[in-house]
C-alpha cells in the first residue's frame, strides 16, 4: 500500500473528544483514534478513572479527562467550552455515551423514557451543535461521529425509548450532514450490531434470546469492542472526506440477512 494512502488515515496533529470512553466500544474507539495519531479528550462521568487516559498516554499521545454526564443537560450544554479550555481546538467529536432501559412497551415509565431520550439523542444534538459552531468559527472542517444502533433501522423488543432515540440519531445525522457538509464538516454514524458489552449484558445472559441472535449473525459471533477501531478511524480521517450522512452498520452482516 502506498504511503499516500496510508497517510489518508493518519490523525496526527488532530484532537478528538470521545464520550462514554471508559469501557466497551467507547474505550476501543478512543484507543483506536490515539493509535492513529490523535490526542484524546476523554469525556466521562468518573473523572478519577484514569485507566484509559493512562493507556493513551502510554501510546505517546496527549490525553486529558473532562467531566460529562449525558443525563444532565447542564453538563452537556457547556462541555465543548470545557474541552477547549484543555485543548486548543476540537477536530473530531465522537458521541458514544448512552444508556439502555428495558420494559414491555405498555409498562414503560415516562421518567425512563425521558432519561433515554436525553442521554441518547438530546445530548448528541446539543454537543454536536456546539462542536459545529466551533468548527465553523475557525474556518470549517471537522468530523462528527455518533454511535447509532441496529435500532436505527429496526424496532427491537422491549426497548421503545432506545429505538426511538437511535432512530432519531440516524435522521439527525443526515439532517446535520445536509447543512454542515458545505463547511467541510462530515457528520456520520456507526451502527453497531450485537456487541458483548455491559449494555447488552441482559441479552448475553438470556439463553433463548442470545441463541436466537447468534443464529442470525452471518459472521457467527457477537462483535468485540475492537471491531470498531477501524470504522471510527476511517470516519475521523481524510479517507472519508466525501462521506456525509452515512449510517455505517458494523453488525457482522445482521442487516443483510
Amino acid at each position: 500500500m502506498s504511503t499516500f494512502v496510508l497517510s489518508m488515515f493518519s490523525l496526527s496533529g488532530k484532537t478528538a473528544a470521545v464520550s462514554g470512553c471508559t469501557r466497551g466500544i467507547g474505550r476501543a474507539m478512543a484507543l483506536g483514534l490515539a493509535e492513529a495519531g490523535a490526542d484524546i479528550c476523554l469525556l466521562q462521568r468518573n473523572v478519577e478513572d484514569y485507566k484509559v487516559r493512562d493507556e493513551i498516554r502510554a501510546l505517546g499521545r496527549k490525553a486529558e479527562i473532562v467531566y460529562l454526564d449525558v443525563s444532565e443537560q447542564e453538563s452537556v450544554r457547556d462541555v465543548v467550552e470545557r474541552i477547549l479550555a484543555v485543548f486548543p481546538t476540537l477536530d473530531i467529536l465522537v458521541n458514544n455515551a448512552g444508556i439502555q432501559r428495558r420494559y414491555d412497551a405498555v409498562d414503560f415509565p415516562e421518567y425512563e423514557w425521558d432519561a433515554v431520550i436525553q442521554a441518547n439523542l438530546k445530548s448528541v444534538w446539543t454537543i454536536s451543535q456546539a462542536a459545529a459552531k466551533h468548527m465553523i468559527s475557525r474556518g470549517g472542517s471537522g468530523k462528527i461521529i455518533t454511535t447509532a444502533s441496529l435500532m436505527s433501522f429496526q424496532g427491537g423488543i422491549r426497548v421503545p425509548a432506545y429505538a426511538a432515540a437511535k432512530g432519531g440519531v440516524a435522521i439527525l445525522t443526515k439532517a446535520l450532514a445536509n447543512e454542515w457538509a458545505k463547511h467541510g464538516i462530515n457528520v456520520n454514524a456507526i451502527a453497531p450490531g450485537y456487541v458483548n458489552t455491559d449494555l447488552t449484558e441482559a441479552l448475553v445472559k438470556d439463553p433463548v434470546r442470545s441463541k436466537e441472535i447468534l443464529a442470525r449473525i452471518p459472521a457467527g459471533r457477537w462483535a468485540s469492542s475492537d471491531d470498531f477501531k477501524g470504522p471510527v478511524v476511517y470516519l475521523a480521517s481524510r479517507a472519508s472526506d466525501y462521506v456525509h450522512g452515512e449510517i455505517m452498520a458494523v453488525d457482522g452482516g445482521w442487516l443483510a440477512r
